[in-house]
């Protein structure tokens, strides 16, 4: 009897811990079982088992708290959020994301203001449309419900960072979910990240991995390269750090046989930097901004060459 109970035990540990390992790995989550040799650790969207002979740290994670309150900047938000499992995380913001369609394919996008309506996606994603849709899942108990709304308009777009702003309209009847923006220079190699978006079509699907380095050079602007699949669909997505906070737009992945977890996104800060200037890429239907076109400089006139003798 005694042995039964210790067993029941073990397998209702249900802490929020961190483990910390030599080289500055670590791991958190909630631990679902522990024997006297190794943890069991529940990242949200699997069980590791770690041995405890290489656990350097282990600190309890439950109460982790940030330190300020949502803040407004501009149309978006931000706040100091604790780190967190994945799995709570895309429970908490998953609501926020959406599915942009249009008449000649569909993307991904994230609400950033509930109660204006305002959303980011790429401009890829809506270029040379007009007639948009999205459609929110809002959780109804344990049920997930679509609800598509027509009514969206376009208010912003950059073709060379690849962002548009959108606005759905009457969104205070709508109970919108936002996100909140986080920082993309405070991000370092091998930092855990995930996505959430519409893969083929695939609504709601989360992929997890760390960052491969965010200084790559890409068309004239530098980008986030992550190991979290991004496939056709994920455009316009956000890309989470380990405390809920969107430190990308998921855009583009490098494609070719045999090539996989190379996916691109554009840095938040790019994102920040066009939200608050965004009067300046005011999107006009009737008059729309076809960039700038530059002139080519004047040549060099070629001197007279001199007479052989």
């Amino acid at each position: 009897m005694k042995i039964l109970l210790l067993v029941l035990g073990l397998l209702m540990v249900e802490d929020k811990e961190v483990f910390k390992f030599d080289g500055g790995a670590e791991v958190r989550g909630k631990v679902v079982k522990e024997t006297p040799d190794a943890v069991f650790v529940d990242l949200g969207y699997s069980v590791l088992e770690i041995q405890k002979k290489y656990i350097r740290e282990r600190t309890p994670l439950t109460g982790e708290k940030g330190t300020g309150q949502a803040v407004k900047k501009a149309i978006f938000f931000t706040r100091d959020l604790p780190r967190a499992p994945i799995q709570d995380l895309t429970r908490r913001y998953g609501q926020a994301v959406i599915l942009v369609k249009t008449p000649s394919g569909l993307g991904s996008g994230f609400i950033i203001d509930d109660e204006a309506g305002y959303a980011v996606t790429n401009f890829h994603v809506i270029e040379g449309e007009t007639k948009i849709s999205v459609t929110v899942f809002k959780q109804v108990g344990t049920e997930i419900r679509n609800v598509v709304i027509k009514d969206v308009k376009i208010m912003a777009i950059s073709p060379f960072f690849d962002l548009a702003l959108l606005k759905i309209e009457e969104a205070k009847k709508r109970d919108l979910k936002k996100v909140y923006l986080g920082n993309s220079e405070t991000l370092s190699r091998g930092d855990r990240v995930f996505a959430i978006g519409n893969p083929l079509g695939l609504s709601r699907s989360v992929t997890e991995g760390i960052v491969s380095t965010r200084f790559r050079e890409q068309q004239g602007k530098v980008v986030i390269q992550t190991t979290a699949a991004i496939n056709p669909g994920n455009s316009g997505g956000p890309l989470f750090n380990d405390r809920g906070e969107v430190i990308g737009v998921t855009s583009s992945k490098l494609m070719g046989v045999g090539i996989e977890g190379i996916g691109f996104a554009i840095p938040v800060n790019y994102v920040i930097d066009f939200l608050v200037n965004r009067e300046a890429f005011t999107y006009d239907k009737d008059n729309p901004v076809s960039g700038v076109r530059y002139f080519e400089p004047p040549r060099k006139k070629k001197l007279p060459g001199k007479s052989k003798g």
